[in-house]
């Protein structure tokens, strides 16, 4: 699959309900590539974190294919809330996942409290939830997620609970994390110029059943932060234009 880490063909999903069947996904290919990061946006409702749920195998699928580059990669999925346990101080809180897994020892812990000294939560590794801004405890919650080393990250609207400060803020943290930890991130969000300022390729969902309306690839003229993102001068041609796409699907 060449620099391809992920491929998805004709993906369908079919739900069933007391009033029969009801298709919510047809017909979805792309792919993904190795350090890629893909946004996916549509009208509210249309199947978007459905996809995720059916990459990270929480969901099933009713057609279609999915191949990964390797067999039993690992999934790390980033949900709206950061679902931090309120007892269990920001260390423990980034070991559940090696816990769960089994793989928590001397050395994975360490790179663990590294990670969390890399990116500001040094003084903060034997606190609680609760002392944490909502911008720490989402910074907290991808740590914790990226502490299985995973090949493929999930974002699912990870900054929509946050004030439209913070949120511009840990776009930038998060997305320098994912880049500097060279790994490959898909991310279903609402907000068009978030996706635009952080993606590579945005994939434009219709309304359900959705299929996919286009593909865009984001070519800024000088590729940064997603903050300084939003300043280039293409950054308005592409929201424009994908906000017409989602507009006529409504």
């Amino acid at each position: 699959m060449d620099n391809k880490i992920l491929e998805v063909q004709n993906l369908k999903k079919i739900y069933h309900d007391k009033n029969g069947e009801v298709l919510s996904l047809d017909d979805i290919s792309f792919s993904v590539n190795n350090h890629e990061f893909i946004s996916i946006v549509g009208p509210s409702g249309c199947g978007k974190s459905t996809i995720l749920g059916i990459l990270s195998n929480i969901l099933d699928y009713s057609g279609g294919v999915i191949k990964f580059s390797k067999e039993n990669p690992k999934i790390g999925y980033m949900l709206q809330e950061d679902a931090l346990l309120e007892w269990k101080t920001v260390l423990d809180n980034c070991l559940l996942g090696l816990e769960l897994n089994n793989k928590l020892n001397k050395e994975s812990k360490q790179k663990v409290i590294k990670l969390l000294e890399k990116y500001g939560l040094k003084e903060f590794i034997n606190s609680y939830p609760k002392s944490l801004s909502g911008g720490m405890r989402q910074r907290v919650a991808l740590i914790r997620t990226l502490a299985i080393d995973p090949d493929i990250l999930l974002l699912d609207e990870p900054f929509s609970a946050l004030d439209y400060q913070t949120r511009l803020n840990l776009s930038n943290e998060v997305y320098k994390i994912i880049k500097e930890e060279g790994k490959t991130a898909i991310m279903v969000t609402h907000d068009i110029a978030e996706a635009i300022s952080m993606s590579d390729r945005i994939i434009v969902l219709t309304k359900r059943p959705s299929k996919i309306k286009k593909i865009h690839n984001i070519i800024l003229e000088n590729k940064n932060i997603p903050t300084e993102n939003r300043k280039d001068h293409k950054f308005v041609d592409f929201y424009e234009t994908i906000w017409k796409e989602l507009d006529s699907h409504v």
